[in-house]
């Protein structure tokens, strides 16, 4: 699959880490450091702006070292990327450590997937079909 990509940034263009990585890390394309304060967030640039084929979505989830590590995580996560956006692709962070957290320009702030979808068909109806499960809903299986 071809995903036309316009770097505005000072960076090189996302890669794969290794050969079975499902996700590219995107990095920070700041003018400077910015300063995560504890349970703040922050709308983080990339300067990339990218075309997916219809039928896809891009996600954007956390980098697990960062969140083990020191707290910081993506809010919206997954956040999508519809495949009609064209706007630059930035990145809603946030801190829930107990520690301010620099995030500095080229700094590796997230992973994008990029996924193919299915349209539903939506088709009003009085009933549903039965199931085990039924209307048990979080925790209903327990611990």
């Amino acid at each position: 699959m071809v995903v036309k990509i316009i770097n505005k940034s000072k960076h090189s263009l996302p890669k794969y880490s290794t050969p079975l990585s499902a996700g590219v890390d995107l990095t920070a394309n700041l003018e400077s450091p910015i300063e995560l304060q504890p349970l703040q967030r922050v709308l983080v640039p990339t300067g990339f702006f990218i075309e997916l084929p219809d039928g896809y979505e891009a996600q954007i989830r956390p980098r697990s070292g960062l969140a083990i590590k020191h707290g910081i995580t993506v809010l919206n996560t997954p956040g999508t990327i519809d495949a009609d956006y064209r706007g630059e692709v930035k990145v809603v962070l946030v801190n829930l450590s107990d520690k301010s957290f620099t995030i500095n320009d080229g700094d590796r702030i997230c992973q994008m997937v990029i996924n193919k979808f299915e349209k539903a068909e939506f088709v009003e109806v009085d009933i549903l079909s039965e199931t085990e499960r039924g209307e048990g809903g979080f925790g209903h299986t327990g611990v």
